[in-house]
């Protein structure tokens, strides 16, 4: 499998708190990555910095993806070579419409302009497999949306910009039991349909039973401690975080 990402020795801060130290991960063409670990031990601060998130600063180490260095990328720029994430808490932005967004992205992304019947037949599309009202379309961005709304709203994106690699920051986070298995769907149609590779990041294992997971990381204090197959899900399941964090040092 060739390799897609490539994160070497990445230590990282925010607000002079060293928060990454010399984090490693490597990720594969089509392959399905999980990172787990107890809260505060830098998940969502290693998705976030891959994707080039202004809150922190590389202060060692590098992000290669698709073998170019992209350490100093700004987040636009890694989002035209294929990057997404999704996030825990997504933000409402008024005055634009989810549709005007999601149209507005694919064509910085492509860098061409699309008919708007084609855009709004691709759209419906992916908002049935997401059993999303049509209406949210024409709503602003995440407004007055339900939860569990919201995080469709992520996953959408997903289907609709079609990413090399897609990072998934707890986005099953607060959502009930049928919400979880719509949005698995929707992560399911993602690998068929694109192929592409996905790092998640979770708490919650009930999205992974319908995906086939291929690697799961441990990160414990900033740095990756633990690595395994599949079965490292069913063991911290099991087990807990204790094991690991005791191994830290």
């Amino acid at each position: 499998m060739a390799e897609l990402l490539k994160v070497q020795g990445l230590t990282v801060t925010a607000e002079d708190t060293e928060l990454l130290h010399g984090a490693e991960l490597t990720i594969g063409e089509g392959e399905t990555h999980v990172l787990m670990g107890p809260n505060g031990a830098g998940k969502s601060t290693l998705g976030s910095t891959i994707m080039g998130s202004p809150e922190y600063t590389v202060t060692g180490g590098s992000i290669f993806f698709d073998g170019e260095d992209i350490t100093e990328e700004s987040a636009d720029k890694r989002a035209k070579r294929g990057l997404f994430i999704s996030f825990q808490n997504p933000i409402e932005i008024g005055g634009i419409t989810l549709s005007d967004f999601m149209r507005t992205a694919l064509e910085q992304i492509t860098g061409k302009r699309i008919k708007l019947f084609d855009f709004r037949k691709r759209l419906y599309a992916a908002m049935d497999i997401l059993e999303m009202d049509h209406s949210y379309a024409d709503r602003d961005l995440n407004v007055g949306f339900s939860g569990g709304e919201k995080k469709k709203a992520e996953i959408l994106q997903l289907l609709m910009l079609r990413p090399r690699l897609a990072i998934l920051d707890e986005t099953d986070s607060g959502l009930d039991v049928d919400a979880v298995k719509t949005v698995s769907k929707g992560i399911e149609e993602y690998l068929k349909s694109c192929g592409g590779s996905l790092l998640i990041i979770t708490h919650n294992t009930k999205i992974l039973e319908a995906i086939k997971v291929d690697r799961t990381h441990i990160i414990v204090s900033g740095k990756i401690v633990a690595e395994g197959g599949a079965e490292l899900v069913d063991y911290v399941n099991e087990n807990g975080f204790e094991k690991y964090i005791g191994e830290k040092a």
